[in-house]
């Protein structure tokens, strides 16, 4: 679970992101000490993909199995989309399961799609344990 302490610091921060349009990738992981870290990374914008796309601007690595994917469309309980993506993430990270959230442009069209859309969060939650941080980081 994102620790109580850090929550509104990373929504911020989150929300801060998303608000000038800044493409945000964003993974859990399991630290040395056996809490929960996040790593995040931003973009200088977000990844367009066209109309008829699945909303996907990050790959599903190969190999990971895909339990679900939540994306912002999907409001949870009336929250804003970076509250709805960090709800979700809350809850698969309780659950021991590796996730990752990134952000998109989803076009309106399907041709010359870059530009006009609406932007998105996007959880995937996979069916995999939270994996170490990697040593060096």
């Amino acid at each position: 679970m994102i620790p109580s302490d850090t929550d509104d610091e990373i929504e911020e921060y989150l929300e801060g992101a998303y608000t000038i349009g800044l493409g945000i990738r964003m993974s859990n992981e399991r630290k040395r000490d056996g809490g929960v870290g996040w790593v995040i990374q931003l973009l200088s914008d977000e990844v367009s993909v066209p109309a008829s796309a699945e909303p996907r601007a990050w790959a599903v690595p190969a190999g990971a199995k895909l339990l679900r994917t939540w994306t912002s469309k999907q409001r949870a309980g009336g929250a804003g989309p970076v509250r709805g993506a960090l709800q979700v993430a809350e809850d698969a990270t309780a659950q021991g399961l590796w996730l990752r959230i990134h952000t998109l442009l989803h076009s309106r069209y399907d041709v010359d799609f870059e530009g006009s859309g609406t932007s998105e969060f996007v959880v995937d939650v996979f069916d995999a344990p939270i994996p170490r941080e990697q040593l060096g980081e």
